[in-house]
């Protein structure tokens, strides 16, 4: 039966699946401001769909999603929630809270929680509180941390990140420190891969960074 389908063009189960973005996302605070990075892989089953997908997405001027789960899924809420924010922003008439748009995204992520698969880092620099990281994940549960990790490829660094975090490190610091979590992570996963992008938040804007797959650091030979 099975060589019959195939002689018949039937499609491959990968075709039927749901792209997801089996990931590696990473956000960090630093005084000033906030890195966030993720790496670039989007698979479709064993399909890798994308490999240099960019899950940084920009909700407000300096307010950031690292997405993971369902790409169609967080790709809707960043889209929601950016929407809203957007009016809100128009309704105050002047820039969004992270906490705000953290809330958004908690509310969308409860709310349909039966129905999305969606976990969010949220990250951005406001007036109130400077640099600031939330941790949205599946369920809609909300929680500030100092750093966060989400994704397929979170389980590898746990305890890499919880070794090497050190409160008060500089922008530069939390730079290199997040390009070698995700980096290990990616040497791990078989869901995370491609390039890593990075991107710093401060008061002054966003100053964003790719690394190619041929300058990843390395660990092992």
């Amino acid at each position: 039966m099975a060589a019959a389908a195939v002689l018949c063009g039937a499609a491959p189960d990968w075709t039927r699946r749901a792209e997801t973005t089996g990931t590696t996302i990473m956000a960090v605070e630093f005084d000033g401001g906030v890195v966030i990075g993720a790496d670039s892989r989007t698979t479709t089953g064993s399909y890798i769909a994308n490999r240099v997908t960019d899950k940084l997405t920009q909700i407000h001027e300096h307010i950031f999603c690292c997405r993971s789960g369902s790409a169609a899924d967080t790709q809707a809420i960043a889209e929601a929630v950016t929407y809203q924010l957007g009016f809100h922003s128009i309704e105050l008439d002047e820039r969004p809270l992270v906490h705000t748009a953290a809330n958004l995204f908690k509310e969308a992520c409860y709310r349909y929680r039966e129905d999305l698969t969606a976990g969010i880092l949220v990250a951005g620099w406001d007036r109130r509180k400077g640099g600031q990281v939330y941790s949205v994940p599946m369920g809609g549960m909300m929680v500030r941390q100092p750093f966060s990790i989400g994704g397929s490829g979170s389980s590898y660094i746990y305890g890499f990140v919880d070794a090497s975090y050190k409160p008060g490190m500089s922008k530069e610091e939390c730079l290199t420190f997040t390009a070698n979590a995700l980096a290990l992570a990616m040497d791990r996963d078989g869901s995370s891969g491609g390039v890593i992008r990075l991107a710093a938040i401060t008061k002054d804007g966003v100053e964003r960074k790719v690394i190619l797959g041929n300058e990843l650091p390395r660990f092992s030979q």
